[in-house]
């Protein structure tokens, strides 16, 4: 099987759109007041970089997430589930609740911000896996 580009571009912007939601519309206010971040600093943001540079990091990890179900032959919707939850189980909900612990950060912003990343990736593991290409 080859890399479906399709389905990573596509698994990238659901990523990037969960992100809108998960931070804008869900947990928006309660992730500012625990990163201490006001509404004037969050007005004085630059509208677009953030955005862009973080579309562009989605699909650098939809292309890594697609070849790691491509080797697990995860071609199934609940394969590329599975891959994505492992991914975070095994190594980024681990490397990122040590960095908290030590920072001394609250475990309801981890939950907020690691949470989503969760889904995120079992989101794009879902498309991954559901999407096939033919050979």
């Amino acid at each position: 099987m080859k890399t479906n580009y399709g389905a990573v571009a596509v698994s990238a912007v659901a990523y990037w759109v969960l992100g809108a939601l998960w931070y804008g519309v869900l947990f928006g206010q309660r992730w500012m007041a625990l990163e201490g971040i006001t509404m004037e600093q969050a007005k004085n943001m630059n509208p677009v970089l953030p955005y862009l540079v973080t579309l562009i990091l989605n699909l650098l990890i939809a292309y890594a997430l697609a070849q790691l179900c491509l080797w697990r032959n995860a071609n199934t919707a609940m394969g590329g589930l599975a891959v994505g939850a492992l991914i975070w189980i095994a190594f980024v909900g681990p490397i990122t609740f040590t960095t908290n612990m030590y920072e001394m950060r609250p475990k309801a912003l981890f939950a907020i911000n690691e949470f989503y990343s969760l889904v995120g990736l079992c989101l794009m593991g879902v498309i991954l896996g559901a999407w096939t290409k033919a050979k």
